[in-house]
């Protein structure tokens, strides 16, 4: 999409409907509590205070990073800070996996950020963006360290666009007992 003759940022499709929850837990945990505590009779202004507090707090824990990314740029933005990065001059890229698996990038000016690679995922025009800086990286010599595991990563998201792509259109990345050959036993229903 083009406005005034710039291309528009690529951007997280999921991050309205994710602040939104997050915004409509904090309220609802701020108005059960509230009145829970007005019912009981023991509502004052430092409980609710406290109340408006936990409830802010929640909805900082709730609140996912907003990612967006340019041509060469990639920007994750939280309430209270922002991270930029060029992509095209990549230095190094980590994932670390376990509970919540993340992404850290480092670019040859001292930036870094870290990301959840399921937002690359879920996003085929960032993605495309995001890879696209970080193959010039590769392209000039600025990766030097983290190569592979954006090769790893690349594939295993191209996969999950092309198994997304054949669900919607109706075909089917799974074998069936048709496509076996002769001979060899097949999957079960």
């Amino acid at each position: 999409m083009r406005q005034n003759g710039f291309r528009a940022p690529a951007g997280d499709r999921q991050w309205r409907g994710s602040a939104r929850l997050a915004t409509v837990c904090a309220l609802l945990l701020c108005s059960v509590t509230l009145l829970a505590d007005w019912g009981a009779g023991t509502l004052t202004p430092p409980r609710a205070l406290l109340w408006i507090a936990l409830s802010a707090a929640l909805f900082h824990i709730l609140l996912p990073p907003r990612v967006t990314a340019g041509p060469g740029w990639l920007a994750v933005r939280t309430p209270w800070h922002r991270q930029v990065i060029r992509t095209d001059a990549l230095t190094a890229v980590r994932q670390y996996d376990g509970v919540s698996s993340h992404l850290v990038l480092r670019d040859e000016y001292g930036h870094h950020l870290e990301l959840d690679p399921r937002v690359l995922a879920a996003n085929p025009l960032l993605w495309h963006e995001v890879d696209t800086g970080a193959r010039r990286s590769l392209a000039h010599g600025t990766l030097r360290s983290g190569a592979d595991v954006w090769e790893r990563l690349g594939h295993g998201i191209d996969d999950d666009i092309v198994r997304a792509v054949l669900r919607a259109s109706g075909l089917s990345d799974r074998t069936d007992d048709r496509a076996t050959p002769p001979g060899v036993a097949g999957p079960r229903p």
